[in-house]
């Protein structure tokens, strides 16, 4: 009898904490999920070779968390793209200036806050990104034996094997309405791109100076969101 009445008084005790709860803490808080696609402008800031920054593409779903009582929002997803750039190159044949054309393949996975700055209808976007790419692919195979700027030794095909992983940061700006939205956003890449070039003992290290290069992308895209 005394459990029986010991489960009914806990079951009162709970079902008032819940009702309480949910009148002094009800946040109406509203998901959403959203499909985009666009361009990137791709570039390797580094002091190792001469870059030129190229045009891709990227596309992606993402999961928004619309908080109205908050000075935030907050969403989480993923992206692809694929991204092409530019190093400065010497032919092999005749000696002549040419531009090596690579690309580079990218699956980002990202968690970002949104702070309100007209509402829901513009937002400045920051947070993390972990990403995973592909080795640097010479759009060229013809180009593979020509020799990079500034060096002696080093061809176009000995430096496509870059690191996989990278930690990046994101900021940028997104405005809409609830149905459709655009993007703008600046990818930075806090690990060294080319570090995996330093543990490569094929390549010739010419007055041992160590490759170093950090990713730097823009993304502009359109999002519909449902």
């Amino acid at each position: 009898m005394k459990r029986i009445q010991l489960s009914l008084l806990v079951a009162l005790i709970l079902c008032f904490v819940t009702k309480s709860f949910s009148q002094h803490r009800n946040i109406d808080i509203k998901n959403g999920f959203g499909l985009f696609g666009g361009i990137t402008q791709f570039d390797i800031i580094t002091d190792n070779f001469e870059t030129t920054k190229g045009n891709g593409w990227v596309a992606g779903m993402s999961a928004t968390v619309e908080i109205p009582h908050k000075w935030y929002n907050a969403s989480y997803g993923m992206q692809l793209s694929e991204n092409n750039f530019g190093i400065a190159g010497v032919s092999n044949l005749d000696f002549t200036t040419q531009e090596l054309e690579y690309k580079v393949f990218t699956a980002q996975v990202l968690f970002l806050w949104h702070a309100k700055l007209a509402g829901s209808f513009l937002t400045f976007d920051f947070g993390p990104m972990l990403q995973y790419n592909s080795d640097l692919e010479l759009k060229n195979e013809q180009q593979e034996q020509f020799l990079v700027t500034n060096y002696t030794a080093l061809t176009a095909k000995e430096i496509e094997d870059i690191s996989n992983f990278n930690a990046n940061g994101v900021v940028g700006l997104t405005a809409g309405f609830s149905i459709i939205k655009f993007k703008a956003q600046y990818i930075y890449g806090f690990l060294n791109t080319l570090n995996a070039l330093n543990s490569n003992n094929n390549i010739d290290m010419e007055d041992n100076n160590k490759f170093k290069g950090n990713q730097s992308m823009f993304a502009f895209s359109a999002m519909i969101t449902f």
